[in-house]
């Protein structure tokens, strides 16, 4: 076994709880050999998740996006990323699109995660889509980004049963309940090459 963990930087936006998972997973779980979470960086300074990845003796970094173009913003993130080593970019509820010539800077090496099957919805909302059209089950999708929205290659999927869900709120607790296991696992398989 290569004795050399992978490096992963996650991107938040918010509360991060599929960050939280994979952290605890390198810590104590799964990757616990194979991985470890080399920073944290979110575009919005106040994201709680920063101060979870923080208790837990993780770096973070922030740069607020409010009141810069989107150039300088992103200009200013490439130039963050320049002082890590890192095998993968682990997109967990980061809210921004990355710019094409970052997406070309790491080909396949952004991976995000994606609440619906990205051929049949891309972009915000996938469990409202899912549940506004009364699926009795939907995917969850791990993809590697690329310059489209939630068009890049998908490298995994899970099945998350709806039947009976009678709420929204219902529908995103069985799929957040899918997604924090199923990411953690398909990071492994990235890592370890299986």
């Amino acid at each position: 076994m290569n004795s050399t963990k992978a490096k992963l930087i996650i991107f938040i936006s918010g509360r991060g709880s599929n960050m939280q998972r994979i952290i605890e997973e390198t810590k104590n779980g799964i990757l616990k050999d194979i991985a470890e979470v080399v920073l944290v960086f979110s575009d919005k300074p106040e994201a709680p998740g920063l101060k979870i990845a923080q208790e837990t003796g993780i770096e973070t970094k922030s740069i607020a996006a409010k009141g810069k173009s989107r150039k300088e913003f992103n200009d200013e993130v490439m130039k963050l990323l320049e002082n890590y080593e890192f095998d993968y970019i682990v997109l967990a509820g980061y809210m921004r699109i990355l710019p094409a010539e970052f997406v070309r800077k790491y080909p396949k090496k952004i991976i995000n995660i994606h609440p619906a099957d990205t051929r049949l919805h891309q972009g915000l909302h996938g469990y409202e889509w899912a549940y506004k059209n009364g699926m009795k089950s939907t995917k969850i999708t791990i993809h590697y980004v690329d310059e489209g929205m939630d068009t890049g290659e998908i490298i995994a999927q899970r099945e998350v049963d709806l039947t009976g869900a009678k709420s929204l709120e219902e529908v995103e607790q069985r799929g957040l309940a899918v997604e924090h296991g199923f990411y953690a696992e398909t990071i492994k398989k990235l890592v370890v090459g299986s």
